[in-house]
């Protein structure tokens, strides 16, 4: 009986893994707003200027076409990220900067099996490159106007984990995190002045659509 019941036990688990498997071929749509909250201590300028970037919430949109059973291929776009910069010197003086800027994502990403879990959650893992183009910056500095700041678009790697909370059979609430490794050399009025270190944690909210 012993064997029997551990036979039956097994056979269920291996039909409900396929059931709540996410096939070859399938695509979702996720969309939803993500809260950019840039690491502490984001650098300090050959000028002596420790920098501070804050954070910034918007809307964003990605899909995923999964290239196996469970295993998929995931693109997150946003509109602009604004940011404010503040710039201190040695004496507690500031100086206010700003940028936008969009932070394309790809990650290959694993979803597992929730039949475990409770209300079918599934959640995931993935790992990517973000790439990060900075726009609109502007620096000003008193008594002597407006500077030109540009900082260096950024190539880094990127880690995401998140979980899928299903509500109808192909409709899903989602919350998730990333880490990105966002790093750009500023430059003002043509001088390099140093880097920038915003690596943020990302954190989200989206309904997934799967088709």
């Amino acid at each position: 009986m012993k064997l029997q019941s551990l036979v039956l036990a097994a056979a269920t688990a291996l039909t409900m893994t396929s059931a709540f498997a996410v096939p070859a071929g399938t695509w979702t749509v996720a969309a939803g707003a993500h809260y950019v909250d840039p690491k502490s201590d984001n650098g300090t300028l050959n000028n002596g200027l420790s920098v501070d970037v804050d954070g910034d919430v918007r809307p964003t949109i990605s899909g995923e076409y999964f290239i196996a059973d469970n295993v998929g291929v995931e693109l997150l776009a946003a509109i602009p990220f604004h940011h404010d910069i503040t710039l201190t010197d040695a004496n507690g003086n500031e100086v206010d900067a700003k940028t936008q800027h969009l932070p394309p994502t790809l990650s290959v990403q694993y979803h597992f099996d929730g039949y475990n879990m409770p209300m079918n959650v599934k959640p995931f893992v993935g790992v990517g490159v973000n790439y990060t183009t900075f726009f609109k910056e502007k620096v000003y500095i008193p008594l002597a106007g407006d500077y030109d700041l540009d900082l260096d678009d950024s190539v880094g790697v990127a880690g995401h984990i998140g979980l899928d909370i299903p509500y109808a059979p192909t409709e899903s609430f989602r919350i998730d995190a990333r880490y990105m490794d966002i790093k750009t050399d500023a430059s003002l009025n043509g001088d390099k002045i140093g880097e920038v270190d915003i690596s943020p944690w990302v954190y989200g909210v989206a309904f997934v659509k799967q088709f």
